[in-house]
């Protein structure tokens, strides 16, 4: 696609690629953990690609101003993009926050800024990982 394409797509049809990529990028990581399992796969993979997983690596990334002004307005075209999809198990905020996670991923892939985001997937992993650590050890 050329960069004028890229510029004029919505956050919706961003977080499209997004999500794939992300997911791709989950499932090799899972994997490289040396599991095998489908059912095991499965739920290695649901901490990281859920909504809520993917908003708490956002808030984290904000909170801390991690990301450039161009990737922010990234993130808020995909979060603030009112599509007729409903969140499934997560709250409207939640959803809203992942999709512009995921919108920010598809604007990188698109934009060839592979370097950039794989950063950011390492990061969004380490993140969901310490979260579930903490909450391990705080039950």
């Amino acid at each position: 696609m050329k960069d004028t394409q890229i510029t004029q797509l919505n956050g919706s049809a961003l977080a499209y690629v997004g999500d794939g990529i992300y997911e791709l990028f989950i499932r090799q990581h899972v994997l490289a953990q040396g599991l095998t399992q489908v059912d095991r796969l499965h739920k290695a993979t649901v901490k990281y690609v859920e909504a809520s997983g993917q908003a708490f690596v956002m808030k984290h990334w904000l909170k801390i101003d991690a990301l450039s002004q161009d990737e922010i307005t990234y993130y808020k075209r995909g979060r603030n993009h009112r599509s007729n999809t409903r969140a499934k198990n997560a709250s409207i905020r939640d959803y809203r926050q992942a999709t512009g996670f995921e919108s920010l991923l598809g604007w990188l892939y698109l934009t060839k800024q592979q370097e950039r985001l794989e950063e950011l997937m390492d990061q969004a992993i380490a993140l969901v990982d310490d979260k579930e650590a903490n909450d391990e050890t705080t039950k």
